[in-house]
């Protein structure tokens, strides 16, 4: 007689978690805040709203951690891809990658998370703390990866200077596809961050 075996309760927990947090990004991403309830994410993770509710008892702590996970998994991806290291010849590449985060699903649900923050006086700490978080470790990942000296003058702004234009190249994309002009953008900064940086240094080991 075959004995069916089931996981852990501890890894069904989490699986379930990770599930309403990807649901979650989705639904926000497509519907806004106004049509992404609880209920509506649980619908589409395919748990119980009391499951859910397990997890995350507001509707705040549900969308903020979904926002803030992807943001680690995505983080962890671009270290991921330029794990050897970079150079100068690297840098487009880079570039590319970082506007990318900018024009995905995660960008529009966090554009749709700030939208209500600036609305809800309940939501608006959370988001504003969480964005600052998700903010640094963008442009400690960005340092890295450009191989970039923050302790001459001008670099951090430079850096950050990058990271707003991808933001606005990720609003400009929000309508239509922007892809074409994108691209070139991305290769005349590149050529911009090459006279602005320097030489690349090789990313220090993350710790």
């Amino acid at each position: 007689m075959s004995v069916v075996t089931h996981p852990p309760k501890q890894d069904r927990s989490r699986a379930t978690r990770q599930r309403l947090l990807e649901a979650a990004v989705a639904c926000l991403a497509e519907h806004g805040w106004a049509g992404s309830t609880v209920a509506v994410v649980a619908e589409r993770a395919g748990v119980s709203r009391g499951a859910a509710q397990h997890h995350f008892p507001t509707r705040e702590d549900l969308f903020t951690a979904a926002v803030e996970y992807v943001a680690e998994e995505r983080s962890a991806a671009l270290r991921g891809l330029f794990a050897a290291g970079t150079g100068r010849a690297a840098r487009p590449a880079v570039v590319g990658a970082l506007v990318d985060l900018y024009t995905g699903t995660l960008f529009r649900a966090a554009l749709q998370l700030w939208v209500a923050a600036s609305n809800e006086d309940q939501l608006r700490p959370r988001v504003t703390e969480l964005e600052a978080r998700v903010g640094r470790e963008t442009h400690r990942i960005a340092v890295e990866l450009l191989g970039a000296d923050e302790s001459r003058p001008g670099t951090r702004e430079t850096v950050q200077g990058l990271l707003d234009m991808a933001r606005g190249l990720g609003l400009a994309n929000l309508l239509t596809d922007d892809a074409a002009r994108r691209a070139r953008v991305v290769a005349q900064w590149s050529l911009v961050l090459d006279t602005a940086l320097g030489a690349a240094h090789p990313p220090e080991p993350s710790r």
